[in-house]
């Protein structure tokens, strides 16, 4: 996924437009997990009042709101957490940069989540974030992928640390797994270089140069997500607010590393795709004179043979119209078994030249 939207140009503060695929505003699928330390409870429908009627189960909330086709969900939401207008138009433009702001009631996160999809094709989908004291709503664009599946597992394991700590932990663990599906999808494209620069050196073709064109393009995309990533972790670790604990600060400092090693294995992978496109000229160019090279022995085998067969084809006679010899007219035309001697000079010449040709290793 490529693909921004935004409203058009022109169009008022907060003006929000919502999400369709294929021209049809999908309603929303909406999770919830409210939970603490003794208790879990999930529940599942397409309204977000029957959901929000049901926080008090547990002490933690975290709903999950996948597909952003009804404005009414979204507004709803908006006004239970009392969220800027602002914020609301920024959860539905796609391709926002990676953020946090903050606000009297929330902290707002936007993220940008990266996998392979059953294709193994890089994707990318933007992830909003509420997070208020006791309570964290979700946003993405879709909900046939999103990266969160062992987080959940981990809040429905009894002894669990997410189980007993806040909504702060929960969106650190959000984060710290979003940052983590980075690394397939870089050890994807790691291989796909190795691959294209086996290719580079054994079979290259104008069909490599796009494939080279497409990696670079991904890394590109993924250095463009990856980069604000890394600030977002630390805007989060400075926060001077009480919204979120120590604790989670500490173990934002380890997402923080990771960060930073993945911008590190990006930055190699793009010199490497960078060098492949060189690979590639130097390995048509070394291809290119070896056939030029083995053009060139043929052609110089042939070089004499040419001219014994040039000589004997100027068909001067031997003898006059009369009979009489004329011995400086080749005489050669009339010796017996003539014909296969020059032949078998003619094959000696070439044995010997392809004999010295492989002694100077010319071939």
């Amino acid at each position: 996924m490529y693909h921004k939207r935004r409203s058009p140009p022109g169009s008022a503060p907060a003006t929000l437009v919502p999400h369709s695929v294929d021209g049809d505003s999908r309603h929303p699928k909406i999770d919830a997990i409210f939970y603490d330390a003794g208790k879990l409870v999930e529940a599942h429908s397409h309204s977000i009042e029957e959901i929000f009627s049901k926080i008090g189960a547990a002490r933690f909330a975290w709903i999950n709101i996948s597909g952003l086709g009804d404005l009414e969900t979204l507004k709803s939401v908006a006004t239970r957490m009392k969220i800027h207008p602002l914020a609301l138009e920024d959860v539905l433009n796609l391709g926002q940069r990676p953020k946090v702001e903050e606000a009297d009631d929330y902290l707002f996160v936007i993220a940008q989540m990266v996998y392979l999809n059953r294709e193994k094709a890089f994707c990318h989908e933007q992830i909003s974030m509420f997070i208020a004291d006791n309570l964290l709503v979700s946003i993405q664009e879709e909900p046939e992928f999103d990266v969160f599946d062992q987080v959940r597992a981990r809040l429905r394991a009894g002894r669990s640390m997410i189980r007993q700590s806040g909504v702060d932990y929960l969106a650190y663990a959000m984060i710290d797994s979003i940052v983590d599906h980075y690394y397939p999808v870089l050890e994807n494209v790691g291989n796909r270089l190795d691959q294209l620069e086996r290719l580079a050196l054994t079979h290259p073709t104008r069909d490599l140069v796009e494939q080279i064109r497409e990696t670079k393009r991904t890394l590109t995309q993924l250095r463009r997500l990856a980069w604000p990533m890394r600030e977002l972790v630390s805007s989060l670790m400075h926060d001077t607010r009480s919204m979120l604990s120590k604790t989670t600060k500490v173990y934002l400092r380890d997402c923080y590393e990771h960060t930073v090693q993945l911008m590190d294995l990006i930055e190699s992978y793009r010199e490497v795709s960078a060098g492949l496109m060189d690979l590639y000229v130097s390995s048509v160019g070394l291809r290119t004179n070896e056939i030029m090279r083995v053009l060139t022995v043929i052609t110089s085998i042939f070089i004499p043979l040419t001219f014994i067969v040039g000589i004997y084809g100027m068909n001067f006679s031997a003898v006059s119209a009369a009979g009489k010899p004329m011995p400086l007219n080749m005489p050669e035309l009339n010796q017996p078994y003539g014909y296969l001697s020059v032949m078998a000079v003619m094959f000696i010449i070439a044995a010997v030249q392809i004999y010295l040709f492989r002694r100077m290793k010319w071939l």
